[in-house]
C-alpha cells in the first residue's frame, strides 16, 4: 500500500475507490489536506473546494507541509526525550511517514494510537496498520474524550503510569467555541502523567488576507466539519498549566509558527506559509 500512500506523488486527478460510510460530493478536511500534501485519496468535491482556497491563499500547500514537517519533528524530539507511547488525535490518512514510522526511527519498541473519525481514514488506516505490532488506529470523535481514552484499544497499548505523548496537530481548529476547545484539550492532558507532553498545532488568522480568510470558511462550510481559525492567544490557552518547550534555540519558552518549531534556521523556515498556522510543544509538570 505505501507505493500509493500521501507524500509519495503528485495529487490525484481522479477519484478512488469509495469507502463505506463516505460521501465523496462533500469535501473532508482529512482529504482536503490529503490533496494540499499532493496524494491521491481525495475526490473531485475536494480538489474542487481545495482550488478555491489556493486561489486566494496558493501558501495552503506549503501551509499543510509546514504542519506536516512540525508534526514530525516534534514527534521525533519526544521519542529522543524517553517518550515511548504516543496518541495521535486527528490523525488524517496516513502516509509514508506517518507517526510510529518517525518515532521508531528513534525508539523502536514505541506505540502509537491513531484516533479519527473519518469513515476514509478509518478505511485506510486498518489497511496500512494491518500486521503492525504495537499501533492501533480507533474510530472516535475527539469531542468525546471519556470514549476516546477509554477505548479497550488504547487501553490495551497505553500506559498511563509511563509518559505519553499526546499529538494534536491542525485539528482543534475543526472544534466550535460551543464544544469548548479548551476544556476538551484541558481533558485530555489532564489523563497524561507527570512528564508526558502535548504537541499541538491550530489554524489562525493573524496575518492571513480577510478574502482568504471568507473563501476559507465558505468552503469548509460545506465540508464535514467547520474551521474556526483562532488568533495567537487563544492558541495559547490550550498549553495552559503546562511548561512550554522552547521552540528552538536561543528561544524563549512560548509557540511559534509552525514552520520555526525545531528548526535549525527558524529564520528561513518562518515561510509565508508557515504562518498559517501556530504551533507548540508543552510538558506536563
Amino acid at each position: 500500500m505505501s507505493a500509493t500512500l500521501r507524500g509519495s506523488g503528485q495529487a490525484g486527478t481522479t477519484d478512488p475507490p469509495v469507502p463505506p460510510g463516505v460521501d465523496p460530493a462533500v469535501p473532508s478536511p482529512a482529504r482536503l489536506y490529503d490533496y494540499l500534501l499532493g496524494g491521491t485519496h481525495n475526490f473531485a468535491a475536494d480538489r474542487a473546494a481545495a482550488r478555491r482556497i489556493l486561489a486566494v491563499l496558493p501558501e495552503a500547500s506549503d501551509g499543510a507541509w509546514a504542519n506536516r514537517a512540525f508534526h514530525q519533528r516534534a514527534a521525533r524530539w519526544l521519542a529522543e526525550q524517553g517518550v515511548g507511547q504516543f496518541i495521535d488525535i486527528g490523525s488524517g490518512l496516513p502516509m509514508a511517514s506517518s507517526t510510529h514510522g518517525i518515532v521508531r526511527r528513534v525508539a523502536p519498541p514505541a506505540r502509537v494510537v491513531y484516533v479519527d473519525i473519518d469513515p476514509m481514514v478509518a478505511s485506510m488506516s486498518d489497511e496500512f496498520l494491518d500486521g503492525v505490532g504495537g499501533a492501533a488506529h480507533i474510530t472516535a470523535d475527539l469531542r468525546d474524550p471519556q470514549t476516546v481514552l477509554g477505548h479497550p484499544d488504547l487501553r490495551a497499548l497505553i500506559d498511563f503510569a509511563e509518559p505519553v505523548g499526546l499529538l494534536m496537530t491542525a485539528v482543534m481548529h475543526f472544534v466550535a467555541p460551543a464544544a469548548d476547545p479548551w476544556g476538551l484539550v484541558a481533558r485530555y492532558v489532564g489523563a497524561l502523567p507527570p512528564g508526558g507532553y502535548l504537541v499541538l498545532s491550530h489554524g489562525t488568522a493573524d496575518l492571513l488576507p480577510p478574502r482568504a480568510v471568507e473563501v476559507s470558511r465558505e468552503e469548509f462550510a460545506r465540508a464535514t466539519e467547520n474551521i474556526f481559525l483562532r488568533p495567537r492567544a487563544q492558541v495559547e490557552r490550550f498549553f495552559r498549566g503546562l511548561d512550554l518547550i522552547p521552540p528552538y534555540n536561543q528561544a524563549a519558552p512560548g509557540i511559534c509558527y509552525v514552520g520555526q518549531w525545531g528548526a535549525e534556521d527558524p529564520g528561513l523556515a518562518d515561510s509565508d506559509g508557515s504562518r498559517v498556522l501556530y504551533g507548540g510543544v508543552g510538558r506536563r509538570p
